[in-house]
């Protein structure tokens, strides 16, 4: 498939860092405009949920809001016109948001100001009494994470010291949530990892987020904030993550802050093995890992039991040869695309030549109403330090060096 690069449809949301470099994510068409706060976010089981009879419209159905407002001096006028949440997703324009920011700051802390309220209903929602406190949530990735403790500390210093949203930004023992997705390695021509994400674009939190909290550059897919979906780093290491295909969750991290961790801390697999070895995480998932060797593994990952570690290069959403969980892996159609992986795999396609399949069935859905759509697909070359973001018939080149910048995409 032939993609041409993805141009901006507004120019205004462009940004420069040179000039302000956070000011897309309060505008009137960012974030903030998206009414999270309708969804009945106590009535879902994340972790066991039938995807396909949620009725999406309903639950994100925005709820009765005023007429649209005057700007008042130095704020953007709400844009209070409601989408047509009922209509189908696929062809629905996306911003998404690039933040460039060593350290937490400007940019974070409008991330935050804009998602807060949404994040942290999530975060109230279900059996409350499944969150930790702060002293035990604190403690957890003090023990667990200590190198993440002192970004975290900025982080809960730019929300005000906001109770809740210290618990939260520690990620351990957050409410479930399954994603599914593709992954596959590559060890040449240069160490590559490609992934589809499937999710809902209800629930996507829309940034590209470069950082060297420690020092080292990272840039990868952000969600809960400071977490990752998937990634890179400066010394030539990339991680992705799907769903592993296990129902349930249990005491642990979500999963976002384990990928920060890596990225942040490991240069080499042996680096991110014993990592992933010794975390806790709350839900199963596959986690692939391939550094600048070109060598590369995959770790399953699940609540209360020993990760188990394969070197086989692709995955998707089951754990083993024979799925644990055969209505799961059917409902993703888990096997299929597997199947379709190895396929591509026995044809020695290089890396280029196999990117184009992730944007065609069977990798890539449209099924965005039931959860699991493909909301993008990247391919990382970590040793280049380049990461590209395709749509159909659209891309985004990233790298670690680039400007803060917002981009709309379709779907």
């Amino acid at each position: 498939m032939t993609t041409t690069h993805c141009t901006t449809r507004n120019s205004s949301h462009h940004v420069s860092s040179s000039t302000n470099p956070f000011a897309f994510l309060t505008s009137a068409s960012g974030l903030g405009d998206i009414d999270w706060l309708s969804a009945n976010w106590a009535a879902i089981d994340w972790a066991s949920v039938d995807w396909s009879a949620i009725d999406w419209a309903s639950l994100y159905a925005p709820q009765n809001v005023a007429p649209q407002h005057a700007a008042t001096p130095g704020r953007t006028a709400p844009n209070w016109t409601a989408p047509d949440w009922r209509a189908a997703s696929a062809g629905r324009e996306i911003e998404i948001f690039r933040i460039v920011e060593g350290q937490p700051g400007k940019q974070w802390k409008a991330l935050f100001e804009a998602t807060k309220s949404a994040y942290l209903a999530w975060y109230r929602s279900g059996d409350v009494s499944q969150r930790p406190s702060l002293t035990e949530a604190q403690a957890q990735l003090a023990a667990h994470m200590p190198e993440l403790v002192p970004t975290y500390r900025k982080l809960v210093e730019l929300t005000g010291n906001n109770h809740d949203a210290a618990r939260f930004l520690t990620m351990w023992n957050l409410p479930a949530f399954a994603p599914a997705c593709s992954q596959i390695a590559f060890a040449d021509p240069a160490p590559t990892l490609i992934r589809n994400y499937d999710y809902s674009p209800d629930l996507w939190e829309r940034t590209i987020y470069t950082s060297a909290f420690r020092g080292k550059k990272v840039t990868g897919t952000g969600d809960c904030l400071w977490g990752l979906l998937d990634g890179m780093n400066e010394s030539g290491l990339a991680v992705s993550l799907t769903f592993g295909g296990r129902p349930g969750s249990g005491e642990g991290f979500a999963i976002p802050i384990v990928i920060r961790y890596l990225l942040e801390t490991a240069s080499t697999l042996g680096q991110a093995r014993e990592i992933l070895a010794r975390i806790p995480v709350a839900m199963s998932y596959n986690v692939t890992v391939i550094d600048r060797s070109g060598e590369s593994f995959t770790a399953f990952v699940a609540p209360g039991q020993p990760a188990e570690f394969s070197d086989h290069p692709a995955v998707t959403n089951h754990h083993g040869v024979i799925p644990e969980f055969p209505e799961k892996a059917a409902r993703f159609r888990s096997v299929e695309r597997l199947e379709h992986l190895d396929g591509l795999l026995s044809e020695h396609r290089e890396a280029e030549n196999t990117f184009d399949e992730f944007l065609e069935k069977p990798l890539f859905s449209t099924e965005y109403s039931t959860g699991f759509g493909t909301l993008y697909s990247v391919m990382y070359r970590p040793t280049e330090g380049v990461a590209e973001y395709r749509w159909r018939g659209q891309h985004w080149r990233i790298t670690h060096d680039d400007d803060a910048a917002s981009r709309t995409i379709v779907l």
